[in-house]
């Protein structure tokens, strides 16, 4: 049974949230304070954390940021949660490293939705997603090696650590090499779902993603292509096509 922890100060999100979550056969906890929800997520080591963005005197970035930054957690799954929907509120969630982001208000099937594909896709053996993603072994397409154990890549001797979903990212784009995979393959593939309106959390995380890249390249944006109006293509030993 998959242990949940909500955190929000609004009870009644957290009350309506537990309920419906544990007939779905979850576990949950919640709390509505960010520092006693912090301490629970280091005693409790949930395995996934719904965080609100608003929680008093800190935020929910701050409390992202902090499990990001500890040991033993730092790999939680985290679904961030608020009624701020601008743009730059998601890309300041995932620069904290979040895994999701849900806005309020909301509706219960979504987030649920949501739920399963996060949590499914942390548990390959379980994992109703691509078979692309339950890969172990080090892969190498080439100029490029990925190396699962420390979701790790390697580009000729230099080596740069990824984000679970960055290497999720970069592991689907290896298995199309040389082909644009759409944004929406790769929402499907990398969470679970499809949702036209979180094409952003794509970008956001290709950014990222293209960034580390550059760092163990010798030149920037070589390996990864933006295909406009279309997706994203790999290109593992750097050359454009021929014509």
């Amino acid at each position: 049974m998959s242990k949940i922890l909500i955190i929000d100060d609004d009870i009644a999100i957290c009350e309506l949230i537990k309920i419906n979550l544990e007939l779905q056969g979850y576990d949950c906890i919640y709390s509505t304070d960010a520092i006693v929800g912090f301490a629970l997520v280091k005693q409790e080591e949930p395995d996934l954390v719904i965080l609100d963005i608003m929680l008093g005197e800190t935020d929910g970035y701050s409390v992202a940021q902090k499990i990001r930054q500890t040991k033993g957690i730092s790999t939680t799954p985290i679904i961030m949660l608020s009624a701020l929907s601008e743009l730059n509120n998601k890309l300041a969630g995932f620069n904290c490293g979040i895994d999701d982001y849900i806005t309020k208000p909301f509706e219960i099937e979504e987030l649920k939705a949501r739920v399963l594909a996060l949590l499914s896709r942390c548990k390959d053996k379980n994992s109703p997603i691509s078979d692309s993603l339950r890969i172990k072994e080090i892969l190498s397409k080439g100029d490029i090696t990925l190396i699962p154990e420390s979701y790790g890549v390697r580009i000729a001797d230099k080596q740069i650590q990824l984000t679970p979903i960055e290497f999720d990212i970069l592991n689907v784009l290896m298995q199309y090499e040389g082909s644009m995979v759409s944004s929406k393959t790769l929402l499907k593939e990398v969470w679970g779902y499809d949702a036209d309106d979180e094409i952003d959390t794509i970008r956001v995380h290709i950014t990222h993603l293209r960034a580390k890249l550059n760092k163990i390249s010798d030149t920037k944006n070589k390996y990864l292509k933006t295909i406009y109006g279309g997706g994203y293509k790999l290109v593992a030993d750097g050359a454009e096509e021929k014509k």
